[in-house]
């Protein structure tokens, strides 16, 4: 996994001094209170009343010290010295990911906040440049971040992988039992017995995705009850099994109000061998029968479940008309530092797919220009020999051209070629070889990263 956080302050050199009586500083244990009410006021959706009781606990709880990849050192804190207040913050959560099975770490930029009074002043772009030196320290190969539109782009952030999407169902799409027909799999609380096999199922099920997020044992007991009942983030992980008790899968919701109350479905898994087709029906009234029990509990009607699974999922195949609804994803944020060294690291996933495309056994360049730098990828018999910086010149503008960060869409599955050269009239292939290499090695494939925090 990840590298625990370190805890010193060699990298970059902390406390600095901002002046005009601002300071930028690691958050300590002493700051613990005072950052969780900072994100609980700051953290609030327009037109809501503050406090936010959600965000505030899941800083609590990132506070406490017992999550297995963060610390509260993790957290950066603009304090005003005349006052003692802290006025931003901001925090870098470890991870480690996998591409097409492949694994790295990745740094998670989060509860990014300003007080209004001092906002415009650059703080949060000084405090980036803390965090990214953090994650380059601790070996992280990406950064990425959820947020809103636009704004970390100017950190060196694309918006490059699809974040969230799914289809919402109703109370009449869910099917029934005929008389006197037994349900033939429940599903139940999960204990942490389940947690070596939820662990299993879900390791197979992020060979779907391009990209997928790692959890380690720590991590699904994390999953299980490291949360308080209150954090925004806080999920009900539940077990699937036929009635004999058999586990064949495993679920993931929540209850909270985002955009209005509604259920949503974050994770729904089974074992290899079993039928969605079989399975899907009983999950579907499971569902429909906790939106009724939550409807009951907050007083308050949820209209709608949401099976938040991404963009591709089996269950849409085999209940597409029980689903009826598109919700359209939004994306994250990623930055990737250093692109070349990013490309070395996933070669034998590159080399996997050339070997099964019809560029079998390849040899040759592949010079693709961002304008202002770009790469070369060297391939000998199907084997990626060399990845290094390249500069494009007038004389040589390379094999292909892709626009600022633009090629971390393709990099990433998040777009194809075709896409990106009709929505971009500065992105172009000089050559049939070089479009059919750039297919071979990044064909668009779809991603779902249930992110820890």
């Amino acid at each position: 996994m990840a590298d625990r956080p370190s805890n010193s302050n060699s990298l970059p050199c902390l406390p600095r001094d901002l002046g005009d009586g601002l300071a930028l500083r690691r958050a300590t244990a002493a700051d613990a209170e005072a950052l969780i009410a900072f994100n609980g006021e700051i953290q609030v959706d327009p037109g809501s009343v503050g406090p936010d009781k959600g965000v505030a606990a899941w800083t609590r709880d990132l506070t406490l010290g017992e999550h297995p990849t963060f610390d509260v050192s993790d957290f950066t804190v603009v304090e005003d010295t005349r006052s003692g207040a802290i006025v931003s913050s901001l925090n870098l959560i470890s991870q480690t990911w996998s591409y097409s099975g492949i694994e790295f770490g990745v740094g998670r930029p989060e509860l990014v906040g300003t007080r209004p009074d001092y906002r415009r002043r650059g703080l949060v772009r000084t405090q980036f440049e803390v965090i990214h030196a953090w994650s380059a320290e601790r070996g992280h190969k990406m950064q990425v971040i959820t947020g809103i539109p636009w704004y970390y782009r100017q950190f060196g952030y694309e918006m490059a992988l699809a974040l969230g999407g799914g289809r919402v169902g109703y109370q009449a799409n869910v099917p029934h039992l005929k008389e006197g027909e037994a349900e033939p799999y429940r599903v139940r609380p999960a204990t942490e017995a389940d947690l070596p096999f939820i662990a299993c199922v879900s390791e197979h099920a992020s060979k779907r995705y391009r990209l997928a997020c790692v959890r380690d044992a720590a991590l699904w007991r994390y999953e299980l009850a490291g949360r308080s009942r209150d954090s925004v983030h806080q999920a009900e992980l539940r077990l699937i099994e036929t009635a004999g008790g058999e586990p064949v899968g495993f679920l993931v919701y929540t209850d909270h109000f985002f955009g209005g109350p509604k259920l949503s479905v974050e994770v729904y898994e089974l074992k290899p061998g079993i039928s969605w087709l079989d399975v899907t029906p009983c999950v579907l009234r499971y569902i429909e029968a906790i939106r009724e029990e939550c409807a009951r509990r907050d007083e308050r009607e949820f209209g709608s479940f949401l099976f938040a699974l991404g963009t591709e999922h089996p269950a849409y195949q085999v209940a597409s008309n029980r689903l009826p609804d598109v919700r359209r994803p939004y994306a994250w944020y990623v930055r990737v530092p250093d692109v070349p060294d990013f490309v070395r690291h996933i070669g034998p996933a590159l080399e996997r797919r050339l070997a099964e495309s019809p560029l079998v056994g390849h040899s040759g360049e592949l010079k693709i220009s961002f304008y202002g730098d770009g790469l070369r990828l060297a391939f000998e018999k199907g084997r990626l020999t060399g990845v290094e910086p390249w500069s494009p010149t007038h004389e040589d503008w390379g094999n292909a051209a892709f626009p600022g960060l633009t090629f971390l869409q393709v990099l990433l599955g998040y777009r194809s070629l075709d896409e990106l050269l009709y929505a971009f009239p500065d992105c172009g292939v000089g050559s049939d070889a070089a479009r059919a290499l750039l297919n071979a090695l990044f064909p668009k494939q779809a991603s779902d990263v249930w992110g820890l925090v």
